[in-house]
């Protein structure tokens, strides 16, 4: 919830309130952007698990696709409850960075007031590192992340390969640079169909882009940034996208894991552990 476009404190993120039920409307929004997105390339089936808080915080008639809805707290596998061998492709919708990363708007890894650092295979990661985790045991591509630049930049050595959209500039905890929710929307839409057309790519077909070196990564990051900010500032950006060539399509790699990897976790006291 913390990555979408529009959030920026604590009130709307959490119930009761006028703040909280906004809140709760800008993130119906993006999941429904998202999924209406990866149906428009064909998908068939979407399982939809909220993530955050006590984990209800959508309203489940409103989910488009008739989307099946994993709710409630206490899962066995946390934000990644539903996910198996079976699922295709993971998108990762209003993530945020790590609390120890550089300034996100409201950072935290799972919970703040317990966890102050985590590592994976010894690069610092958040929420999105650690959940691709379990993408990767079940052999999962994730095809999707949005949050702010931040977000972005830290799920990029493990995930450079999936569609990035960056809704939401952060240059405090506090505050951000947002786009309009609708440019949020569209954007995420794009990206959705965009991963889920890759997912159904037969290697065959294509040929496979290796992973990409760190400069190429920034390269990348940095080019969906300013398209953002182009949408932002400009709807006739879409008569020019209308216009352009579709890039060819590549085939979506797991996440790029060293396995067996080393998860690290700081906590702020030892009786936290």
């Amino acid at each position: 919830m913390e990555g979408v476009a529009g959030i920026v404190d604590w009130s709307q993120c959490r119930g009761p309130g006028q703040a909280y039920e906004e809140g709760r409307r800008l993130l119906l929004g993006e999941v429904n952007a998202a999924i209406d997105g990866a149906l428009e390339a064909g998908a068939t089936e979407i399982v939809c698990n909220d993530s955050h808080g006590a984990m209800n915080n959508l309203d489940p008639s409103e989910l488009h696709g008739q989307a099946s809805y994993v709710s409630g707290r206490h899962k066995p596998l946390y934000m990644m409850q539903g996910l198996d061998a079976t699922a295709d492709l993971v998108f990762m919708v209003g993530y945020h960075g790590s609390i120890s990363g550089e300034s996100s708007v409201l950072s935290h890894t799972y919970n703040p007031s317990v966890i102050s650092h985590v590592e994976l295979n010894g690069v610092r990661v958040g929420e999105s590192g650690i959940n691709a985790l379990v993408a990767l045991a079940c052999q999962a591509p994730v095809g999707l992340i949005t949050g702010d630049q931040q977000t972005i930049d830290e799920a990029d050595p493990f995930m450079a390969d999936a569609e990035l959209v960056v809704v939401k500039e952060s240059f405090t905890r506090f505050g951000a640079v947002n786009l309009h929710p609708d440019v949020a929307r569209e954007l995420i839409a794009d990206g959705a169909r965009r991963a889920v057309e890759r997912a159904a790519v037969e290697e065959s077909e294509v040929w496979e882009i290796a992973a990409e070196p760190a400069a190429a990564a920034a390269s990348r990051v940095a080019a969906m940034r300013a398209a953002a900010s182009r949408a932002a500032a400009s709807r006739a950006a879409e008569d020019l996208e209308e216009d352009a060539e579709e890039p060819e399509p590549s085939v979506l790699a797991l996440p790029a894991i060293a396995l067996p990897a080393t998860l690290e976790v700081l906590v702020q006291t030892a009786d936290m552990a």
